[in-house]
């Protein structure tokens, strides 16, 4: 929506999932770093987890990406109304333990059981015979076996 001009607040609106109260599914972007040696190399490491965890860097990157500052304590002025809205969000939901992380991208669950449930997923959505019953326990399954 944003990279065809709209605006939000205006042209569309931002809302938690029906059901979803009290959780929030995150994901993050992560930058590993090896354990070295060399203190020149480790003092660069240093210097790179600081630029990349500066209020600066934080703004820039998460404006371009559309996402919020992995930072709590950003000031969110020059972001739009979702992206404050799913930081506040943010903020609350960490305060009650509702934090859920990502299954999508590989932080709650492994490769494997993901791929089960997304083929048992695929085969409810995709065949008109399957009940739900047998849809739900086809996932439970999935994500029980794996």
């Amino acid at each position: 929506f944003m990279a065809a001009g709209k605006v939000p607040g205006k042209d569309f609106l931002c809302a938690a999932a029906p059901g979803t109260a009290n959780a929030f599914t995150f994901n993050v972007d992560s930058f590993a770093m090896y354990k070295l040696k060399d203190p020149a190399a480790q003092k660069a490491q240093a210097d790179l987890a600081a630029a990349i965890m500066s209020p600066p860097f934080q703004e820039v990157f998460n404006l371009n990406k559309g996402s919020i500052p992995v930072r709590l304590n950003m000031p969110m002025d020059k972001f739009d109304d979702c992206a404050k809205l799913s930081s506040k969000d943010f903020v609350e939901t960490a305060k009650t333990g509702g934090l859920v992380p990502s299954a999508a991208h590989g932080m709650a669950i492994s490769p494997a059981a993901e791929g089960a449930i997304k083929d048992a997923v695929s085969q409810f959505w995709n065949n008109d015979r399957m009940s739900v019953d047998a849809g739900m326990k086809s996932i439970a399954s999935a994500a029980r076996n794996q």
